[in-house]
């Protein structure tokens, strides 16, 4: 029940969008930025953060890291560990990665460590950085070097928004912690199916797509939190408010229910506008 409507701009200059939107924004009650190229997208969503009054949500980024961590804070509860204890392996260093990488931060989890094409980002290393992989390198792995076949050894959890088909192998599932958690989430075709990822020992399997179980897929969240922001009036998106939706939309699932099938709801779950605008209204 929004009134919406896509404006696509014949431009790829950061300024051009940037003022195209600023220009245009009196007449939105919010903005929604979809599949603009990283890292252009950050620093557009930055300045629109800055100078508009309205909300900006990120879909790849917001979005994303929301239904990653709702269906994390699931997983967690049925192989029982806690979030403060264990490795998350991230493969994809663009808004995606990075916007999961800072949420799951925020909510407890401190040993993170993310790659792009040339492997684990770490602070110091100079080979195809920016200000955000920079950033990314301040709060996440402090040690480990390498490929991922490397740092995937002792992971609790593999996250893939890497665009790259069949990236993850069942030898490196093996390396893996006990009751590993892979979700291999980039489409149309996941880093790993899912039939081969629980055959090599992993626990909990997601893809992004709406083909398997466990859709962890950022649809579930943006037409949520988006009626959510305009029906409250809220004006910025903030790490809070993330970490709030991610835990409704996990305690969304009856705990009676939640499986290694079942741990984030389905996208027409009707309890889910409700549980998502009363936790941002608190």
């Amino acid at each position: 029940n929004i009134s919406a409507f896509p404006i696509c701009l014949d431009t790829r200059d950061r300024k051009q969008i940037v003022e195209t939107v600023k220009a245009i924004a009196p007449a939105f009650g919010a903005i929604n930025l979809e599949d603009i190229e990283s890292p252009k997208v950050l620093d557009i969503s930055h300045d629109l953060e800055e100078s508009l009054d309205i909300p900006v949500f990120h879909d790849d980024r917001h979005g994303t890291s929301v239904v990653v961590l709702a269906a994390l804070l699931n997983s967690l509860v049925l192989v029982n560990k806690k979030i403060s204890e264990i490795k998350v392996v991230i493969a994809g260093a663009g808004s995606a990665g990075y916007g999961i990488g800072k949420l799951l931060y925020f909510a407890g989890c401190k040993n993170i460590i993310i790659l792009d094409s040339k492997g684990a980002i770490y602070k110091g290393r100079k080979d195809s950085m920016n200000k955000y992989k920079n950033e990314i390198a301040e709060f996440t792995n402090r040690y480990e070097q390498g490929l991922l076949d490397d740092v995937i050894v002792g992971a609790d959890v593999f996250v893939g928004v890497s665009g790259i088909r069949n990236l993850l192998k069942t030898k490196m599932i093996k390396k893996m912690n006990q009751n590993s958690i892979v979700f291999a989430l980039t489409n149309p075709f996941p880093e790993i199916k899912p039939t081969l990822a629980k055959k090599a020992g992993a626990r909990i399997v997601a893809t992004g797509s709406f083909n398997y179980e466990n859709k962890v897929n950022n649809a579930l969240v943006f037409p949520y939190v988006m009626r959510a922001i305009l029906d409250l009036k809220i004006r910025k998106i903030t790490l809070d408010i993330l970490y709030s939706v991610a835990v409704a939309i996990a305690n969304t699932v009856p705990k009676n229910k939640l499986s290694e099938n079942n741990i984030i709801p389905e996208i027409s779950n009707k309890f889910l506008q409700k549980r998502i605008t009363l936790a941002l209204k608190k």
